[in-house]
């Protein structure tokens, strides 16, 4: 990763826009940018584009939409915005956030009526955070169907998208702006593309260890399950051409089945499922969120916890592809007794037996709970119980470049460099400083809304 003087570049092809990543961001950036008539060529550095989109459940919020409302759910971008702000405890830049809330709903209806991405309101859930159902899933609830309806979208568009494609170098005049790019090609060849603008959807740094350790030390122990790829390339980048960065202690973490690694929905706990540790005691407010539970987790003897519900509150995860895979991994034990969930999970009878009542005394109102949650209206779990051991995990990370309202990455100064934007990863989300700001979606939020206003200001720069 450098970047190299102008002059060195000798490019046979000069395009309008390069997109570098083929995730959410970089593929709604292009497809905003052909939107405009722009040339635009995606580099992507896999064989198969996935990118950290390929791992989410596809969840993207988006407020005020004609889904929301043919299903009589009022919402609208202020109320989305309240929760955005309440979540980050105001930490997060309050302009920005106004403008992605407010482009959020424009955003899902814009994928779906101009560029055939199907997707359907997930109404049987709320997540924690979220005032409105506003997550727009696709049909199987998978971040793959995700990437691969926008891979078509962008294919069908005219975007050329490049595979096996390794960028290296970043071609820059004195002032910052970036001429051309090197990479290596799927056969270790080197090449050189010029452009016009670049966008930078890298993803961001959480398969760094030296720098998750820097930025988030909470994490340094936890399972990284996001994209390989996201080693910090934007990032280094943009330092070296003068770009500020913001937010970098921000993330989305989650809780993984131990074993297989495969994140456990938070469905569960929403539903009135809830968290013991090694210990068989619970020791935090389950709903504050899942991604600051993944750092309570790692907090715990062991680093492990388990989650503990029944057949009532999986109904919804069953709706979910990736909790299949998690039953078809093994990693579901399940009893007629909490004695016998004790057996199965190795957790002290008494101490489990102790949870289960006072978690019961909680949701029948006869005592508050010491954590904050509110539990009334769950009705006491059933047997057979339900439980899956799980550890603390790294999803992806929120912080990164400045950038402003297009999606320009900025200087420390506030002024934009000439020709560069940034998306998704590679940007500074939504979250503010920390896990605890991360409000559900947040990650494919800021992807498909910020990528689209890169390539629609990417194409205008490049004109």
């Amino acid at each position: 990763m450098s970047v190299r003087p102008a002059s060195e570049a000798s490019p046979k092809r000069i395009v309008d826009i390069v997109v570098v990543g083929a995730g959410a961001a970089g593929l709604c950036a292009a497809l905003a940018a052909r939107d405009a008539g722009a040339t635009v060529v995606v580099l992507e550095r896999d064989a198969e584009p996935a990118g950290n989109t390929a791992l989410t459940l596809g969840m993207l919020p988006g407020a005020g939409t004609r889904f929301q409302r043919e299903k009589g759910i009022e919402d609208t971008p202020e109320l989305f915005l309240t929760d955005i702000m309440a979540k980050a405890k105001g930490k997060t830049d309050p302009v920005l956030a106004k403008t992605v809330a407010e482009a959020s709903g424009p955003a899902v209806e814009w994928l779906v009526d101009r560029h055939g991405v199907h997707f359907e309101l997930l109404d049987d859930i709320l997540y924690p955070g979220h005032s409105r159902l506003r997550y727009h899933v696709p049909k199987g609830r998978t971040g793959v169907e995700m990437e691969q309806g926008l891979l078509r979208a962008a294919r069908a568009a005219g975007v050329e998208v490049v595979t096996s494609a390794l960028v290296e170098t970043l071609f820059a005049e004195a002032g910052g702006r970036v001429a051309a790019l090197g990479y290596r090609d799927g056969n270790r060849a080197e090449r050189q593309i010029g452009c016009r603008a670049l966008v930078l959807a890298t993803g961001g740094y959480g398969a760094d260890p030296a720098a998750v350790a820097r930025h988030i030390p909470d994490m340094a122990e936890a399972v990284y399950c996001g994209h390989d790829g996201s080693r910090g390339e934007a990032l280094a980048w943009g330092a070296a051409l003068g770009a500020a960065s913001a937010d970098l202690g921000g993330y989305q973490g989650h809780c993984v089945a131990a074993g297989p690694n495969l994140p456990l929905t938070w469905a569960l706990v929403i539903r009135g499922g809830f968290q013991v540790n090694r210990e068989g005691r619970r020791f935090s407010n389950e709903m504050s969120g899942y991604s600051e539970q993944a750092s309570a987790v790692l907090a715990q003897p062991g680093g492990t916890a388990w989650t503990i519900y029944d057949r009532r509150c999986e109904e919804p995860a069953l709706t979910f592809q990736d909790y299949h895979r998690v039953l078809e991994a093994g990693a579901i034990v399940s009893a007629d007794s909490v004695e016998g969930l004790a057996e199965v999970t190795g957790l002290p009878a008494e101490a489990l037996k102790a949870s289960f009542a006072e978690v019961e005394s909680y949701a029948s109102g006869e005592a508050a709970d010491p954590f904050g949650r509110d539990l009334t209206g769950n009705p006491r779990l059933r047997p057979p119980y339900l439980a899956a051991e799980v550890r603390g995990a790294l999803f992806h990370t929120q912080g990164g470049l400045s950038v402003d309202v297009d999606a320009r990455v900025l200087r420390a100064d506030g002024s934009a460099l000439p020709n560069l934007f940034a998306a998704g990863g590679a940007a500074r989300g939504l979250s503010g400083p920390s896990s605890w700001g991360y409000l559900g979606g947040n990650g494919l939020l800021t992807a498909v809304v910020l990528g689209r206003f890169a390539g629609a200001g990417a194409a205008r720069l490049a004109s």
